[in-house]
């Protein structure tokens, strides 16, 4: 089990008539506002809970965590008893946590050299704060393709994970071990979507012809994979727990009753990432050649980059990269990152249809094209204050 735990610095709705007047971009009543929210319904409960489960199995139930530093910046600031549940993890020696780049980007895509700088500052951050240096790779919302697996091979990682697309697999199972094309050592574990979402997505869908979902179902269909696979990745967002599915759905209960359900056949247990690394071979090679996400029906980067909006708005973010960086000024630096975060450029998603409820998911405006406008609002302030600190370094 794989979790995805983020939250965002999310804008205030900066107006044209802001620019100048002030920089101050960030909704910090808002962003306490939610995480004290999530903390209390998801995070707080389900860290509680887990650390209760492995305890009672004594080293036989384990998972993974990937952490966003965009999150635990805001823990730090808002809710730093929060933070030591996620150290109560970490203390057990049973839990792993993964590296990812730290503001939860898209800079693979735009800046190499950023994207690089996020990865190693965020793997820096998880062994000053849980006492581990990552192995294994997870990048933003699954992205992923073989270039960026080769990159990330160089960068030492051990593994990486990524969205098992049936338009790859074909007849193929995500339930082995496989490597990406191009690399020659690097392992990819392939998300098995459909049992990750039943608890995700499905767990409390009434219309749903499996619902109500037990433990005792669920570990049947964990089950029917031996025999036919080596390993069934569930990967989800932690949020899932108490947020996304809220207490009275049962998922509490759930969640509580399903590690004893999946260990009472013989053949099953769970590790973590590095563990399945180290005990599965290569069964194939998984060839990605253009980029594939976790998002949304499509599988691929439309939700962050699939209308002229998303484009205009992180080429005009990350047109100011160098500019930003060659000044060495750490407030414009923070803000400039701050605004890498993908969640901003999802927010001006314009997909609706089936996807339509989870792009809307935290999101402070009414619409996309009020989250373009607040953006940019705050790029031309972003560059305003370039260009003047240029100035004075000039007259300097």
């Amino acid at each position: 089990m794989y979790f995805q735990v983020h939250q965002p610095h999310r804008l205030k709705r900066y107006g044209m008539f802001e620019i100048g007047v002030h920089s101050d971009y960030f909704d910090h009543s808002l962003n306490e506002e939610i995480l004290h929210k999530v903390s209390r319904k998801c995070y707080v409960p389900t860290n509680k809970l887990l650390l209760k489960l492995i305890n009672e199995h004594q080293g036989d139930f384990k998972f993974s965590f990937s952490v966003t530093g965009t999150l635990l910046d805001q823990l730090e600031e808002f809710a730093p008893d929060v933070l030591e549940t996620f150290k109560d993890l970490a203390r057990t020696g049973h839990v792993e946590f993964l590296a990812e780049t730290y503001y939860h980007s898209l800079s693979y895509l735009y800046s190499k050299e950023e994207f690089q700088e996020q990865v190693t500052r965020h793997s820096q951050r998880m062994q000053e704060l849980f006492g581990q240096t990552p192995k294994v790779f997870r990048n933003t919302e699954l992205i992923f393709n073989n270039e960026l697996a080769k990159h990330i091979e160089e960068l030492g990682f051990l593994g990486i994970l990524a969205e098992g697309a049936d338009h790859l697999l074909g007849w193929r199972s995500p339930n082995f071990m496989y490597r990406p094309a191009s690399t020659s050592s690097i392992k990819v574990l392939l998300k098995n979507y459909k049992l990750s979402d039943d608890i995700a997505f499905r767990f409390s869908n009434k219309g749903w012809e499996e619902h109500p979902l037990s433990a005792e179902k669920y570990a049947q269909w964990i089950n029917s994979a031996n025999g036919n696979g080596e390993l069934i990745n569930l990967f989800m967002d932690y949020e899932t727990f108490g947020e996304h599915q809220w207490e009275d759905t049962g998922i509490f209960q759930f969640l509580e009753h399903m590690p004893r359900a999946v260990l009472e056949h013989p053949h099953n247990d769970f590790i973590t990432v590095s563990e399945a690394i180290e005990r599965y071979d290569v069964r194939g090679e998984y060839d990605a050649h253009n980029f594939i996400s976790w998002a949304d029906m499509e599988r691929d980067l439309s939700a962050w980059l699939g209308n002229n909006m998303q484009h205009a708005s992180i080429q005009a973010l990350y047109r100011l990269e160098r500019r930003v960086k060659e000044l060495q000024d750490e407030s414009l630096i923070n803000d400039w990152r701050k605004l890498t975060t993908s969640d901003h450029f999802y927010y001006m998603c314009t997909k609706w249809f089936a996807d339509g409820d989870v792009h809307k998911y935290f999101n402070a405006y009414d619409s996309p094209y009020e989250g373009f406008i607040a953006f940019m609002n705050v790029i031309h302030d972003l560059e305003r204050r370039v260009k003047e600190r240029e100035q004075e370094l000039v007259t300097a």
